[in-house]
């Protein structure tokens, strides 16, 4: 009887000091699951250390390793994607190479899949001890303001790190859009979900390079890529500050009818320019996010462009 294959996609930018850690931990992962075999494919995300030849030297000594090499930085985005395009298996996993991800939930994970009817098993953390307080405050209400004003369910401390039948491989692969959001895209498929909980862990060496501006902008696309109501607010402000204007002139005119007292003064007028001023490229903002968001779209370029493989290697 064949085994299944289970694709694991690892995203890498700037690794070399967790690749090595992270290869030697999964290798006892796959040594100590038998009953199915596995593939590797690490995605090199335009890394400028050492990731690279570290990736070659592993593709060499291991069959069941696979290298993706960007000609670029391209984001983790392009390279889950990047990694379901090449994945081949049975089952697909997506996980993070620091190992805050823990690779041994992998074989329960699986077990699920086979023994439940769950279309994926994914991962959420429980605490987030470690991790800076700020970026904890505002993930949290990241997840809270997004669920409110999407019709996509996006579970509050989910990570990326899942393991999904072929069916929902190819659902999500059926998404080809440029700016990709994959927690809204894993839950928008709709398949069928288990999430597993685990406490927070910290990463094993090196350091991040999810910086918090980087992070604020990731979720500012993710908000724009499911949901529209930003774009209602904005129409809402405008309203809201047309009636103001609206009564502000019945009040004055009125004023200086009964009681005949000009309006005077500089200072409301000018606070009166600049918050509206400010309220106009406030919706200009938000309306210019759609807009150049839809412009990438528009251009049809690829999420990625691959520099090197592990077959060019060897070849």
């Amino acid at each position: 009887m064949q085994k299944d294959l289970i694709s694991i996609i690892i995203p890498c930018f700037n690794e070399e000091e967790m690749v090595p850690l992270f290869y030697e931990k999964i290798f006892e992962i796959m040594e100590g699951t038998a009953i199915v075999d596995f593939e590797l494919l690490f995605i090199n995300d335009g890394s400028s250390d050492q990731t690279l030849s570290i990736l070659r030297e592993l593709a060499t000594t291991d069959s069941r390793v696979h290298y993706f090499s960007f000609s670029r930085n391209f984001g983790k985005e392009a390279a889950i994607y990047a990694g379901l395009q090449h994945a081949e298996g049975d089952y697909v996993a997506v996980m993070d190479v620091d190992l805050q991800d823990p690779p041994e939930l992998l074989p329960s994970m699986y077990r699920t899949l086979k023994t439940e009817d769950y279309d994926c098993v994914g991962t959420k953390r429980v605490n987030r001890e470690g991790e800076p307080r700020i970026r904890s405050f505002f993930a949290k209400y990241f997840y809270k303001l997004i669920n409110r004003i999407s019709d996509t369910d996006i579970v509050d401390g989910a990570r990326d790190y899942r393991l999904m039948t072929r069916k929902m491989v190819d659902a999500v692969l059926e998404m080809t859009e440029y700016n990709r959001f994959s927690k809204g895209i894993f839950s928008w498929v709709g398949f069928e979900t288990k999430y597993l909980e685990y406490s927070n862990v910290e990463r094993h060496a090196g350091k991040t390079s999810w910086s918090f501006w980087g992070l604020f902008k990731y979720s500012l696309d993710g908000i724009v890529a499911f949901s529209e109501v930003p774009l209602a607010i904005a129409s809402f402000i405008g309203f809201i500050t047309f009636v103001i204007a609206i009564l502000l002139a019945l009040f004055f005119a009125i004023r200086t009818l009964i009681f005949g007292n000009e309006t005077s003064g500089w200072t409301s007028l000018m606070v009166m320019i600049l918050g509206m001023g400010g309220l106009q490229l406030l919706c200009l903002g938000i309306v210019g996010k759609y807009i150049g968001q839809t412009f990438l779209e528009t251009k049809k370029r690829p999420v990625y462009i691959l520099k090197e493989t592990d077959e060019d290697w060897k070849q």
